[in-house]
């Protein structure tokens, strides 16, 4: 069984592959560090899953998602995110994900997990189960940022993180024009109008490291 762990941290890739190599000797690995690498790698070689970082340099682990399942919808992708389950989960899982879990898990959930997605199966956690059912049956509305399409999302936590829209626009290979759109939607659809409040938001609400 073949998995591609993407992840920026050299030490977090070594990690991973040892506790998977402990539990089952029949896995073997290939390592990328970012979402560049991690496309290039996938369409050289076959793979049986994907473990894939959200928070990476350049293009977000979303966008990456939505780029492997475009072009290989049947190949399992386990998102593996510090960022707790009630703010990226949903939008992993509509995007594609066949799990997510945070990388508070213990090793031996995150077995479990590779094993299920490898096998067909989707793997959420009994919190994140619980979460999506109580979301169902309130029927609710949901925080403003919920609100906001893929690429919104996306843009408010880098002008969260500290990014002017020209970096932006270079980290995500849009235009400066485009990337202020964006922010004219973020800041309607949050009512939300300055980057110090949209940045306030977005730690208080868990966005961003």
């Amino acid at each position: 069984m073949r998995i591609l762990i993407v992840d920026d941290h050299a030490v977090v890739r070594r990690g991973l592959q040892q506790i998977l190599s402990d539990a089952d000797k029949d896995f073997e690995f290939g390592e990328a560090k970012d979402g560049v690498q991690a496309l290039d790698a996938i369409d050289k070689a076959e793979w049986d899953a994907v473990i894939l970082d959200l928070s990476m340099p350049g293009r977000g682990g979303l966008d990456i998602l939505k780029d492997i399942k475009k072009d290989h919808p049947k190949l399992p992708v386990l998102v593996l995110s510090i960022y707790p389950e009630d703010q990226f989960a949903t939008r992993v899982l509509k995007a594609g994900a066949s799990g997510y879990m945070t990388k508070e898990t213990a090793p031996e959930e995150l077995v479990a997990a590779i094993r299920k997605v490898i096998g067909g199966g989707k793997y959420v956690s009994s919190s994140l189960a619980e979460l999506l059912a109580s979301e169902i049956e309130r029927d609710r509305k949901g925080e403003p940022h919920e609100r906001l399409s893929d690429r919104e999302f996306e843009v408010l936590r880098l002008i969260a993180s500290g990014k002017t829209v020209t970096e932006i626009a270079e980290d995500l290979s849009l235009s400066v024009k485009t990337i202020s759109t964006y922010r004219s939607r973020i800041t309607e659809k949050t009512d939300l109008h300055t980057n110090s409040e949209l940045t306030r938001y977005a730690i208080r609400h868990g966005l961003v490291d």
